[in-house]
């Protein structure tokens, strides 16, 4: 496990809370808290059919933590996709991807569990799975203190509904079927200039462990960062342990415009 962060119960404010995400996205202006968010929401309206606590506890708890590190910059980046008619489909992408990292407990259920028994041909992915990668993640030390059984029970419902929300398992309780997750075309090109303008090396971005939340090696990874150079969005030569591109976009602002031209 990626020893970067201790596992949380943060989950349990939203899990994928995809139509609610877009519903605060749309209402969210650079330089907003949480705070004013969660007024704005309930001055609307919004969630009419929850709390105005529970309106607070979406805001601070689910969206802040996914889209509103970096001063903000994932939200301003994901409302100017969204509004200049970026697909569905892969805005859904991007809220996991940052959802991923923004859940240490999710990137690594993901990584060590779903993504082998994908590539094993199993069928489902079962709350016991779910439960045995906590027990290991308490013995290894990664909560700040013991849970309870209670905690790990809910926790491993959180970890499959997140993943059901997200697509990459279908409805259940017990039993999830595994479902097909690949990464669009239009997340390979953003998130290969997001680690790009975040300082990686051309050889370091292709490795980068975000791309294994899609399954993908870094073989694979060349592989579709390759596939760019069709459209002309950058070049990319490699050989042996080489990997040198050219970029064509100066800054994430250009790569934006460009998903939205697309």
């Amino acid at each position: 496990m990626v020893a970067e962060k201790q596992y949380t119960t943060q989950l349990q404010a939203g899990l994928g809370m995809i139509p609610e995400t877009l519903e605060l996205l749309r209402r969210w202006e650079p330089g907003m808290p949480p705070s004013a968010l969660a007024d704005r929401v309930i001055a609307e309206g919004v969630f009419a059919r929850v709390t105005a606590r529970r309106s607070r506890n979406l805001a601070a708890e689910m969206f802040a933590p996914r889209y509103l590190s970096q001063g903000g910059e994932p939200a301003k980046r994901i409302r100017r996709l969204l509004d200049r008619g970026l697909s569905h489909d892969a805005i859904v992408q991007l809220f996991f991807l940052q959802t991923a990292r923004a859940q240490q407990i999710l990137r690594d259920f993901i990584v060590e569990i779903y993504w082998p028994k994908y590539a094993a041909a199993a069928s489902s992915v079962t709350k016991s799975d779910a439960e045995g990668f906590i027990h290991r993640a308490l013995d290894m030390g990664r909560m700040g203190k013991r849970w309870s059984a209670s905690t790990i029970h809910r926790v491993s419902g959180y970890l499959l509904g997140c993943c059901t929300d997200f697509g990459l398992l279908g409805p259940g309780v017990a039993s999830r079927p595994i479902r097909r997750f690949a990464i669009r075309p239009e997340v390979v090109l953003y998130l290969t200039h997001d680690l790009h303008f975040s300082g990686f090396s051309d050889r370091n971005l292709i490795s980068h462990e975000d791309w294994r939340l899609f399954g993908l090696e870094p073989d694979d990874t060349l592989r579709l960062v390759s596939n760019l150079t069709h459209d002309g969005h950058l070049l990319v030569q490699s050989g042996a342990d080489l990997v040198q591109i050219s970029w064509k976009y100066r800054t994430m602002e250009e790569c934006i415009h460009a998903l939205a031209k697309g």
